[in-house]
């Protein structure tokens, strides 16, 4: 049987799965970027364990990815920072997704 920790771990794993797959490709600019931030972290806080997760679409990236002629881009993970907060039997996982050498990595900060 798994952990408890390995349970809240695997949580924390299912949230980034939903979050990048569901979400990557949701066409974006400057205007609309707050809500998306907004309505990605009301979704992500619905699934079960999760406590609370925080999503930042990064402007200065935003910036140089809209296409001028059309005014917008597609949201991709490199445009974003991330972190969520999976709680699972008194057990607390930290968990953040950052552009590191140019890939969103997403990773295990802590388990508590």
């Amino acid at each position: 049987m798994p952990t408890d920790s390995e349970v809240a771990c695997f949580e924390a794993g299912i949230k980034f799965g939903t979050l990048y797959h569901q979400f990557t490709g949701t066409p974006v600019d400057r205007e609309s970027a707050p809500g998306l931030e907004r309505a990605i972290e009301e979704a992500i806080e619905n699934q079960p364990h999760c406590v609370e997760a925080s999503v930042a679409i990064r402007e200065d990236r935003l910036q140089e990815a809209i296409d001028p002629t059309i005014g917008y881009t597609e949201l991709q993970g490199p445009l974003m920072d991330v972190e969520i907060r999976v709680d699972y039997e008194g057990v607390t996982v930290h968990t953040e997704m950052e552009l590191e050498d140019g890939y969103p990595r997403m990773r295990v900060e802590s388990v508590e």
